[in-house]
C-alpha cells in the first residue's frame, strides 16, 4: 500500500505518530468510451460558454450562482477560510460504538504507527477496545469539513469518514405505517427459513460475478482477434494539449487530534456537558 500522509494523533498528552493509507481500492475493469465505427477514444474538453476557449483545469475557479449574480471563489479565497487552514483532527467526543449508524459510514483509512515504538499507538487502541468507545472526530479535507469515526479493526486503528445527518434521507414510506398482521405460524416458518441459511460471514467466499464475466469476455475477444490497434485508436492527446481532470489520491489528513476535554472530576464545571459546535457545509 502507498502512504497518503504522515502525521500524528494526540491522545491526552500522548503523541501518536501515524501513517495514513486508503483502506479500500476499486477492482472494476477500467472501460473507456470509444467511437463505435473505428474504436477511436472519446475525450471531453472543458469549454468556456463566454469566449468558447478550451480551459485547462488549473485555470478553473469555483463559483456560487444565484438568480441574479455569480460569485467567483478563487483557490486563494477558499484556502483563506479558517477551517481550510486548520490541520487538526478535532476529537468531538467518545461514544458507545453501537451508536454509530452503519448507514453513515463512508471512506475508510488505515492508520499505521510511525515511530520506533508502537506503544502509544497500542495504548490508544487498547483504550478504545476496553471502553468499547469510538472517537468522533472532525477535520477539513479538500475544502470540506468532514466528520469521522476513529475505531479499532483487529490490531489497526481505522479513521472512517461519516455522512452528515442531513445527508441521510429519511425513509418515509406511508405503506409501512399500515397495520399488518403477522400470524405466529408465519413468523415461525420465516424464522425457520432464516435458520436454514444461517452461517458465519466470510467475505472471501463472495466474488464480483459481473467483473469476472466482463474479464472473461474481454479475454475471449482478445483471443479471437476482435480488437483495434491501441496505438491508433487510443492515442494519447498531443503533448501540448490539456487533458481532463486528474483525480489524485485524497490529500493527507494533515492534522493532529486535539487534547481531550478537561477532566470531569476537576470541578463543578464538568457537571454540564458543553454544547457541540455546529459545522455548516460549504456551498459548492
Amino acid at each position: 500500500m502507498r502512504t497518503i500522509w504522515k502525521g500524528a494523533l494526540t491522545f491526552g498528552l500522548v503523541n501518536v505518530p501515524v501513517k495514513v493509507y486508503s483502506a479500500t481500492e476499486d477492482h472494476d475493469v477500467p472501460l473507456h468510451q470509444v467511437h463505435e465505427k473505428d474504436g477511436g477514444r472519446i475525450r471531453y474538453q472543458r469549454t468556456c460558454e463566454v469566449c468558447g476557449e478550451t480551459v485547462a483545469y488549473a485555470d478553473i475557479d469555483r463559483a456560487y450562482v444565484d438568480e441574479e449574480q455569480t460569485v467567483v471563489l478563487t483557490k486563494d479565497d477558499l484556502a483563506s477560510l479558517p477551517a481550510e487552514k486548520s490541520r487538526e483532527i478535532d476529537v468531538v467526543e467518545f461514544v458507545p460504538s453501537d451508536q454509530v449508524d452503519l448507514l453513515t459510514l463512508d471512506k475508510p483509512y488505515y492508520l499505521e504507527p510511525d515511530s520506533k515504538s508502537p506503544k502509544a499507538y497500542v495504548l490508544l487502541r487498547k483504550t478504545l477496545e476496553q471502553t468499547d468507545r469510538t472517537a468522533i472526530v472532525r477535520f477539513t479535507l479538500r475544502q470540506k469539513t468532514r466528520l469521522a469515526a476513529l475505531r479499532v479493526r483487529g490490531k489497526v486503528l481505522v479513521l472512517q469518514t461519516l455522512l452528515w445527518a442531513d445527508e441521510v434521507r429519511e425513509a418515509e414510506f406511508p405503506v409501512l405505517d399500515e397495520d399488518v398482521r403477522i400470524s405466529k405460524k408465519e413468523l415461525e416458518l420465516s424464522s425457520s427459513l432464516v435458520d436454514s441459511y444461517s452461517s458465519d460471514f466470510d467475505p472471501e467466499e463472495y466474488v464480483d460475478e459481473y467483473q469476472k464475466e466482463l474479464r472473461t469476455l474481454i479475454d475471449a475477444k482478445i483471443e479471437a482477434g476482435d480488437t483495434f490497434d491501441a496505438a491508433e485508436t487510443f492515442a494519447e492527446a498531443d503533448a501540448g494539449a490539456e487533458g481532463g481532470e486528474v483525480i489524485d489520491l485524497m490529500e493527507a489528513l494533515r492534522a493532529s487530534v486535539a487534547r481531550s476535554k478537561e477532566s470531569r472530576s476537576g470541578g463543578a464545571e464538568a457537571e454540564e456537558k458543553p454544547k457541540k459546535r455546529s459545522t455548516k457545509k460549504k456551498a459548492g
